[in-house]
């Protein structure tokens, strides 16, 4: 059964409850901007940490940035291993622009840590189907996606108002979308933010959630 906004409810249901994490599954979450997936990424993040799993959230753009700093600054290796060992890592805005050579490279050290050993979360514009184009060499796409989309669950949202949907979420709450619903507004109440619940900020949880990676490394 489909929930509005095209989410798929069942699904959701199963991804809250977080097994797929305990399975090093992995989640793809595809729609236009403006339509919750930073919202749906966060908040499944921060049910994980209540889970007393480690989380952590970094744009995929940034990650880039901070891994050619490391490189220059001798901590690149010592960087990757910290990003291994993370039960669950949530890539947002992937895809925003084509890869570099040295994005690829990292990427794919990345996924291969990862792979069987920990769960990679995606959230993306583009249709799993562009993505070898956005990655751009065809080898190493075909490496890096294998490790990341073939043990996948996906999410893929409709292009409607974020605000609406996320009425839809929190009014059509069962016993697992309960459990997320009391995360959200754990969020709101120790970031402060005075919102009711069809008006949650993304910024609070992501502000949550991204540590500086060079905690990791400690």
């Amino acid at each position: 059964m489909k929930a509005p906004r095209g989410l798929d409810k069942a699904l959701f249901q199963k991804l809250v409850a977080g097994e797929w994490i305990e399975r090093y599954q992995n989640l793809l979450i595809i729609g236009p901007t403006g339509v919750g997936k930073s919202w749906i990424a966060c908040a499944l993040g921060h049910k994980a940490c209540r889970d007393n799993r480690s989380v952590l959230y970094q744009r995929l753009p940034r990650l880039f940035d901070v891994l050619a700093l490391a490189r220059g600054d001798g901590h690149h290796a010592r960087l990757l291993k910290s990003l291994a060992r993370v039960e669950l890592l949530i890539l947002d805005d992937w895809g925003l622009a084509p890869m570099t050579a040295e994005q690829r490279r990292d990427l794919l050290e990345i996924m291969e840590d990862r792979h069987g050993r920990g769960s990679t979360m995606v959230t993306s514009q583009l249709p799993v189907e562009h993505w070898h184009e956005i990655i751009g060499d065809p080898t190493l796409a075909d490496a890096i996606l294998d490790r990341l989309v073939h043990n996948a669950h996906r999410l893929t949202l409709k292009g409607v108002d974020r605000g609406k949907w996320e009425v839809d979420v929190v009014a059509e709450a069962d016993a697992p979308l309960e459990a997320l619903d009391a995360v959200v507004r754990g969020v709101q109440r120790r970031s402060g933010e005075g919102a009711e619940p069809d008006r949650l900020n993304a910024e609070a949880f992501r502000g949550a959630l991204e540590a500086p990676l060079a905690t990791l490394e400690r």
